[in-house]
């Protein structure tokens, strides 16, 4: 069996513009997966396999919270995040979630930041945003090769700086809390 390509974004917040880049860019890819919060119509998300995220208004029940996908050895559970975990970086009902579909892989979104872990024996992949990354560093995506039992991550950078227009981030804002600054 050759490799499954796998491009995997999402959080790009009405930035058309990046989707149609990055749609161009892997149209030879197997699988474009955009893990929510698009802000854009199911029409613009041709070419994605998507899941509806907490900005996602112009979807509605027709637009699936989570994807189930076998490729590979890999069952591989796609969502956002907003409904799979109460607290930022606390995940035990998205792995609860996860296992009881018997999924050993997480695709997911919503924090704003790149990882790539193992908590319960389940690997969780977040590209982190194309729009705006919370930890501060540059907006990203993840260029995913599964060849059998490996999987292989790259994270990539756009070389664009963040577009948050100046504001701070969430840890920038979080620790202006905790100075009382």
């Amino acid at each position: 069996m050759a490799p499954v390509r796998i491009l995997l974004c999402g959080d790009n917040h009405g930035d058309r513009e990046i989707l149609h880049r990055l749609r161009e860019k892997y149209a030879d890819y197997d699988y474009l997966i955009h893990c929510g919060d698009s802000e854009m119509t199911p029409q613009e998300m041709e070419g994605f396999l998507f899941v509806r995220g907490n900005h996602d208004q112009y979807y509605d029940d027709s637009v699936p919270l989570r994807l189930i996908l076998e490729i590979g050895a890999y069952r591989i559970y796609v969502c956002h995040g907003h409904k799979d975990f109460l607290r930022y970086f606390k995940y035990e009902t998205m792995l609860e979630n996860a296992a009881e579909a018997g999924c050993d892989t997480v695709f997911f979104g919503h924090v704003h930041t790149y990882q790539d872990t193992v908590q319960k024996g389940i690997r969780l992949l977040n590209p982190g945003s194309l729009f705006h990354n919370r930890d501060g560093r540059h907006p990203s995506y993840m260029e995913i090769v599964i060849d059998g039992e490996d999987i292989q991550v790259k994270r990539v950078d756009i070389s664009s700086p963040s577009r948050n227009h100046g504001r701070p981030g969430f840890l920038e804002r979080l620790l202006n809390r905790i100075t009382g600054q």
